[in-house]
Parts: structure tokens; sequence; C-alpha cells
């Protein structure tokens, strides 16, 4: 049990960091204010959706601010009237100076890898893409850019050889939400001894920046181990793609598979048996789960028993 319960502001807007905010409730600590994203309008019928932060608190009877600008002086001045020890941020904006040095004891950030490496948006499927054995969550306060901040805790996760993004990304949660909770004791009971990142520099550092849709294409000149690392450090969202030759505007995301040894060139698409195999550099990739455009994921037995016409190559 802290000593001091802290009084905190909590800002972050994903089912992750909604899931951080009921740990922090369920503390000794005192959450005086949330701060998410402005409500949405998504879909077909443009329906008006709201952050998991913001179901959870208005659940809980927590004070809301949605701020559209993080620069402005309205957001400024209610985040001085909650009058908070802590900022803890999960999953949310890059956040100005004037906000982030605002409480007496700084801001605190969860970031889903083990700092200094995958600092950015995407550290869970960057790590898995880049062939990571290891990653886990890291509690640092923020400083001028972004990412680099001090240590206070950090925690290991391993990676399966197998695992996707989904499984990994849940895992880490679980972990980090605990390493939240040790940060928030620390810092209350005067004991968080920071560590610079820099200090923690060991070879090559890796980085995770935001996902964009060309990222995701399949490069089938890679060697297998890579395109399975690409497939699963993306697998189940956004999901990697390719197209089948020459047809760029009908992407099929590649959701599961593993490489197996042949000796088809590049992309060169073997249809046998039920079984979808894909040539790489260095051997074969089969497809064994995967989403056509507009249609459900399905296993590539039924993909293959519904095609019209073969499949010669994906690019």
């Amino acid at each position: 049990m802290p000593i001091f319960p802290l009084n905190i502001v909590f800002m972050g807007t994903p089912d992750f960091a909604a899931h951080c905010l009921n740990d922090i409730l369920n503390s000794e600590h005192n959450v005086v204010g949330v701060v998410t994203a402005p409500d949405r309008q998504s879909g077909r019928g443009r329906k008006v959706s709201e952050s998991a932060v913001k179901k959870l608190a208005i659940l809980k009877g927590i004070n809301i601010y949605q701020p559209e600008k993080l620069k402005s002086v309205e957001f400024h001045n209610v985040l001085k009237t909650w009058n908070a020890d802590l900022f803890v941020v999960v999953a949310f904006r890059m956040l100005p100076e004037v906000v982030w040095a605002m409480p007496k004891k700084g801001t605190i950030n969860l970031h889903a890898s083990l700092l200094p490496q995958f600092r950015g948006a995407a550290p869970i499927q960057r790590a898995i893409m880049q062939g990571a054995t290891e990653s886990g969550a890291t509690v640092f306060r923020l400083s001028n850019k972004i990412d680099t901040g001090n240590i206070i805790c950090s925690t290991k996760v391993s990676i399966g050889p197998n695992e996707n993004a989904g499984s990994l990304h849940e895992r880490i949660l679980e972990a980090g939400s605990h390493l939240l909770i040790d940060a928030l004791n620390l810092i209350s009971d005067g004991k968080d001894a920071e560590i610079p990142q820099d200090e923690l520099i060991v070879g090559e550092l890796f980085e995770a920046p935001k996902i964009f849709k060309e990222d995701r294409r399949i490069n089938w000149s890679m060697n297998s181990s890579n395109v399975h690392n690409h497939i699963r450090g993306l697998s189940p969202y956004p999901s990697a793609f390719t197209t089948k030759s020459g047809n760029y505007n009908d992407p099929i995301k590649i959701i599961e598979g593993h490489p197996i040894k042949g000796n088809l060139k590049p992309g060169i698409v073997e249809v046998e048996n039920d079984r979808i195999i894909v040539g790489t550099a260095d051997g074969c990739y089969e497809i064994t789960k995967l989403q056509p455009a507009g249609k459900s994921v399905m296993a590539a037995k039924s993909y293959v028993n519904g095609l019209r016409e073969g499949i010669e190559k994906f690019d």
C-alpha cells in the first residue's frame, strides 16, 4: 500500500488504456479526471462512438474532458482545476510540454515495449515484424522527444516463434497494467529511481513508426522467416495483404500461415489439395487463413473451394 495515495489525471483512449484505468481505479490511488479523444462518427449510419476510456469513466462517475486541441487554454485551465499530483498517459496523443510539465510529480507513460527499443506508435507489431524474441512494457517520464524519457520500471515478455500481435498485445496489456500500479506506488513512496535510456542502449535500435497501408503489403521476395514475421506481426489487425498479379485493387488479407520447404520462385502460387503455397526467396510459405476483400476470415481450404479460376502469382 502506498504511503501517500496520488491524485491522478488519466489520459488515454482505446481498450488497452481502459484496462489500465480500471486497474488504477481498483488501487489505493485517486483518479480525479480523465482526458480522452473526442467522440467520433463512424459506420454507414454515422453513429457517434465513444472511446473505451470515456465509457469506463462515465460508469465510474469520473470527470471527463475531450479536447480537440491539446494546446487550448481552456483545456489547460480544466487540468489546473483538477489539481493532480501526476498525469498518467496510456495510448494517447503526443502532449505539449505545457501539459506534461504541469503536475508537480510530472507525467508518466506506459509504453508497450522494452525501451529504448521500438520507440513509436506501433511497438507490438513492429517487434514481431522485426523478428524479436522478447518485448515487454516500460513506464517512463515524458520529455521533449517522444518515448525518450527516463525509465521508472519495466517488465519483460517473451515472444513465441508463431505468436501474433493479437496475443502479444493481450499479454503485454496484462503485464503492463500491473507494472503501472508498481510505478505509481514507487512514485508515491518517493522510491522512483530513474534510469536514462541512453544507459540502456546496447547494439542496434529499432523504431516502431505508425503502420501505413504499403507497410502491410507482403514482399514475397523476402525469405520465408521474414514473410512469417511480417504476417504474424500484423495479425489479426490491421493484417498483412497481397494481391493477385495485375489485380492491385483487390487486396487479400493474409491472417495466418507458416514457412515450408519448396522451390517456387518468389510470389508464384501453387494451389494443391486445398492448400495455398507461395514461393519466397529461400523456400515457400503456406497460407492457412486469409480474408478476401469484402468477405469474412476463412481457412485456405474454404477459399480454394470457392475459386472460379486459378492463381498464378501474388504481387
